[in-house]
């Protein structure tokens, strides 16, 4: 798992109903306790999955009563609360339904990853609102989201800025996927993706003046991705890819140009 994820799961697991930021965040930070205001009740009452008939070099999907795969719902979360300097208002997505193990690892991750967005680096004061968030795939392996919230400096600055989070478990072992576990060799990963990127930002609003800098073959690049039935879609950060006025960007890797460098068992599971 990244660096990232890994800082999300130890910021996730402090996560609860009511979230009190102090407690999450140690380092002497003082705030007021988070209110979460939830769409819909997480469902965790779903028997575990039953994986007597997999292969061993498979695990077995999430499975329901009837043996067929649990579902997944799609919900959101408000988040809101201080922290001294950070002001936040923010809606998550969630899920409930289905393996309440893939649940609380989703749900944790992105409470987490809006964590790590409250906690940008530097000392200025700003405020966090939400600017997209989206269950963005739920598939029969696999659930993700995505997280864009809109970071405004107080007093405010020339514009706001966008900042990006994602999130993909897999379902059937109730983990999150990381770029390593997609590319077992890692290097070799990162280096086809900076090739594909080349080949598709100039035809993105980026253009052939694209930033080459933003899609250099390194892990923090491409660490903003959400997995789709075609392919493997990167989120480019403010900045990374070309000038603040162009918006964010974003590319679709066809699996079929990552095939050799994808795990086999892995590629099963994103183009779910």
């Amino acid at each position: 798992m990244s660096s990232r994820r890994k800082r999300i799961l130890a910021a996730g697991a402090c996560a609860t109903a009511t979230v009190l930021l102090a407690a999450c965040g140690g380092g002497g930070e003082t705030g007021t306790p988070v209110a979460e205001s939830p769409t819909a009740a997480a469902q965790t009452d779903t028997p575990d999955a039953d994986t007597s008939d997999s292969p061993p070099t498979r695990p077995a999907p999430s499975t329901g009563a009837a043996g067929e795969s649990a579902p997944y719902r799609a919900e959101e979360i408000l988040v809101s609360g201080s922290t001294g300097p950070v002001d936040y208002e923010v809606m998550i997505p969630q899920i409930s339904g289905g393996d309440p193990a893939v649940v609380t690892e989703f749900n944790e991750s992105m409470r987490a990853a809006l964590d790590d967005q409250i906690r940008h680096p530097g000392d200025a004061s700003y405020t966090l609102s939400t600017q997209q968030h989206e269950v963005t795939r739920i598939g029969d392996h696999v659930v993700a989201g995505l997280l864009v919230t809109s970071y405004n400096a107080n007093p405010p600055g020339a514009h706001p800025t966008p900042l990006v989070a994602t999130v993909v478990v897999n379902t059937d072992t109730a983990a999150p996927i990381t770029l390593q576990d997609l590319f077992p060799d890692l290097q070799a990963g990162l280096n086809r993706l900076s090739e594909q990127a080349a080949r598709l930002l100039p035809g993105t609003v980026a253009g052939p003046e694209f930033y080459p800098e933003g899609i250099a073959p390194q892990e923090a690049n491409y660490a903003n991705w959400l997995p789709t039935p075609d392919g493997m879609e990167i989120h480019f950060d403010d900045y990374q890819v070309g000038p603040h006025a162009i918006g964010l960007v974003t590319i679709t890797v066809p699996w079929e140009n990552l095939g050799d460098v994808v795990d086999p068992y892995l590629a099963t599971v994103v183009a779910s």
